[in-house]
């Protein structure tokens, strides 16, 4: 019996990704390193914009990796809901600690 025979939630369903998708998911992958390599020669020039930069470029490979090597594209919306708390409470914590800070206050030691 074929394990995608009956239609149980239960039942494993494999994914079926063309190998083409996955070389060209990984030729994006190593242009995007790439990139991140480029923009790092500018970052004296790009000045405060240098990380939000590097970190827009890691975001979409990590966007790519999720989608198609994690099969989160195929995958339910329920997954993809558990995914997207997470990366939610990732940005709480990125937001409260720039917060944080940037709202300390300059002490000068007695001593």
């Amino acid at each position: 019996m074929a394990a995608n025979a009956n239609n149980d939630l239960n039942t494993l369903h494999p994914h079926i990704t063309p190998m083409s998708t996955y070389l060209k998911v990984a030729g994006a992958l190593f242009g995007l390193t790439f990139l991140t390599v480029f923009a790092h020669q500018f970052h004296e020039q790009m000045g405060a914009l240098a990380g939000a930069v590097a970190f827009a470029i890691a975001a979409v490979k990590a966007a790519f990796v999720l989608l198609y090597f994690m099969h989160l594209k195929d995958d339910t919306n329920m997954n993809r809901a558990i995914f997207a708390t997470g990366f939610f409470f990732l940005l709480v914590l990125f937001v409260f600690s720039a917060v944080d800070i940037a709202t300390r206050v300059l002490e000068i030691s007695p001593l």
